[in-house]
């Protein structure tokens, strides 16, 4: 298994992980590993198994839900580990000794969630001089933080909707004080883990006994939970692309989401599984609301740092008003995700910006930047 030399770029694909979003990583990794392009690149495809160890692809890797069934990481195929340093992928088979797989040009993380998408798969890429694809450190790991997020959005002058964050402490030692300054937000109110994605773990409530039962679902996820004030608005989301070279961020045409069936919201459920959600490409809003809303997409991108792609979402209201409700540094990434679907809107088909998003990273000197 030693390297085989070739002048394509060597891409490795990294998928799963260690926390709630585990399957839809592996959804987006499939779509990915679908549409890349071999002729230009040799592809390995690497999965995070839920307790954390590194290993190849099986060949029967499921990347699809199946039966109602989410896939998960097939711990069948050589374990791996990143040697620091030497950008290479090292295979530990049970009983022998290391063999050097090869080298890695770029890692693509199509990752979410805690140990994944805030900071902490950048940093040990950072660590072992590794490129990879999409935003470091620091605006992966505030991206994450939606409560940090808000307060860099907010200072960078970009409309925020009113919050409360709920620290475990405070929970634990002073629950009366965060009860009524979640009471002052006026309900209804939408609480969630400060640091998950994918609508895991987000609920409404509109009383003081469903905000308790709220907060300590959210608890699940995450010790941190942040409550927002509903707002009264259509939901619009924004794609923005790194462009090559000194020229700036691009957005994309805006899309509003469209929710049916019996959700009160844009949960998991609708997210991911059945036909109970619809993206209109692009959103049906006055011309200047457009470009306003464009261009707040990449104040929100550059606010933070980022690389890549990003998917910025806002609420439009009735009064003519747009905030910022958050950022997503590794949006969803299927083909039917809303990042890619904007794109293709846009003129940009989910092929070509993989592989745009492949040469950005190749472009991408490693170390600070």
């Amino acid at each position: 298994m030693s390297e085989q030399h070739t002048s394509r770029p060597r891409i490795a694909v990294l998928f799963g992980g260690r926390n709630s979003e585990h399957a839809v990583s592996i959804l987006g990794a499939g779509s990915v590993l679908e549409v890349i392009d071999r002729s230009k690149y040799d592809v390995v495809p690497i999965g995070i198994a839920q307790d954390g160890r590194w290993v190849l692809a099986a060949e029967d890797q499921r990347y699809a839900i199946e039966g109602g069934e989410l896939p998960a990481v097939e711990v069948r195929g050589a374990e791996l580990a990143l040697q620091s340093g030497g950008s290479s992928l090292v295979v530990h088979e049970p009983g022998s000794i290391p063999v050097e797989l090869g080298r890695v040009d770029v890692v693509f993380p199509v990752m979410h969630g805690p140990f994944a998408e805030d900071g902490t798969i950048q940093g040990l890429l950072e660590m072992a001089g590794v490129r990879y694809v999409g935003s470091g450190v620091l605006a992966s790991a505030v991206g994450m933080d939606k409560a940090y997020m808000k307060m860099l959005l907010a200072a960078s002058g970009l409309p925020v909707g009113p919050y409360v964050t709920i620290r475990d402490r405070d929970w634990r030692t002073d629950r009366e004080r965060v009860l009524k300054e979640v009471q002052e937000l006026g309900w209804p109110v939408f609480v969630k883990p400060a640091r998950a994605g994918s609508s895991q773990g987000i609920s409404k409530a509109s009383d003081p006994a469903e905000l308790e039962r709220a907060v300590e679902l959210a608890r699940e996820h995450d010790p941190k939970v942040l409550v927002e004030a509903a707002i009264a608005g259509r939901e619009i989301e924004c794609a923005v692309l790194e462009s090559p070279g000194d020229e700036p961020p691009r957005a994309s045409l805006p899309g509003e989401i469209l929710v049916h069936g019996d959700h009160e919201f844009y949960d998991f459920e609708a997210k991911y599984v059945g036909d109970d959600m619809s993206l209109v490409v692009p959103a049906d809003l006055p011309g200047e609301v457009t470009e306003d809303l464009r261009a707040m997409a990449v104040r929100a991108f550059e606010a933070l740092g980022c690389e890549g792609l990003a998917r910025v979402d806002f609420f439009y209201t009735a009064d003519g008003r747009l905030l910022v409700n958050e950022i997503n540094t590794m949006p969803g990434f299927t083909a039917m995700s809303a990042a890619p679907q904007l794109w293709e809107a846009s003129g940009v088909p989910y092929a070509e910006l993989v592989d745009r998003m492949i040469r950005l990273a190749l472009e991408r000197a490693p170390g600070l930047r």
